[in-house]
């Protein structure tokens, strides 16, 4: 996944223009003044168009002869794209995308455990094996515990050996990782390792009902795990 706030001057201005897109203090519809964002980000007229580029690729802007560069409407937009679901969350916790999230997650991770329980190799089950040991030793690091939960969900969607699932882990690790990141950012949190360790335990086992069923839990305790810290938040 491109993460182009890493890549110094054209990445800063390709997530600041995005950032405002995205959080509509730039309208769709909307002309971009080229001229003054020129100014504003110090940068030559090519970087600025390389910049602009990039969020063309993803459905964000386009150009046309005599009306210029504009936003195009939301319902262009790439949203299964990893740096656009990451710029929604630039701005902290967003609680409708983080809901989204969830639905996605409910629709395709227990039909992926049933497909890994069938397929998954004995190298598939001890990298989530592996996994679940970085989960254990976290302890309480919520950087190390994010790392791990999502090790964990890539190595299952790897375990059911298909492709195009496996390309799912382009659409919600940026969201699993802010989604972790509210739950892990508290004091106080439940431990993730026996729910997770069920799901393997069925894999293990080549129990397909067990793996559906196992990851249907660990998606309905990972909601309470979010209303908590919502909970949290909203008593600050």
């Amino acid at each position: 996944m491109a993460q182009y706030a890493s890549r110094g001057v054209h990445g800063q201005t390709v997530e600041a223009i995005a950032r405002r897109i995205l959080t509509g203090e730039i309208a769709a519809g909307a002309t971009l003044n080229i001229s003054a964002l020129q100014e504003e980000f110090d940068v030559s007229l090519t970087a600025l168009r390389e910049a602009l580029k990039v969020l063309s690729a993803k459905g964000i802007v386009d150009a046309r002869q005599k009306r210029g560069t504009f936003v195009r409407p939301r319902s262009d937009w790439n949203l299964l794209d990893g740096d656009v679901i990451r710029w929604q969350f630039a701005e902290g916790p967003h609680e409708r995308l983080l809901d989204q999230l969830h639905e996605v997650r409910a629709i395709i991770e227990p039909a992926a455990a049933r497909l890994a329980a069938r397929r998954c190799t004995d190298d598939d089950v001890a990298a989530l094996d592996r996994a679940l040991t970085e989960m254990a030793e976290a302890d309480g690091d919520p950087i190390a515990a994010v790392a791990a939960d999502l090790a964990f969900h890539r190595g299952l969607l790897a375990a059911t050996h298909n492709e195009l699932l496996e390309r799912m882990e382009v659409v919600m690790e940026t969201g699993l990782a802010e989604r972790d990141r509210l739950v892990h950012g508290g004091s106080a949190h439940d431990d993730p390792v026996p729910s997770h360790r069920a799901v393997v335990d069925a894999l293990r086992a080549r129990d397909e009902t067990a793996a559906e069923t196992a990851m249907r839990e660990l998606l309905d305790k990972a909601v309470r795990d979010v209303e908590k810290a919502r909970g949290r938040r909203g008593s600050q």
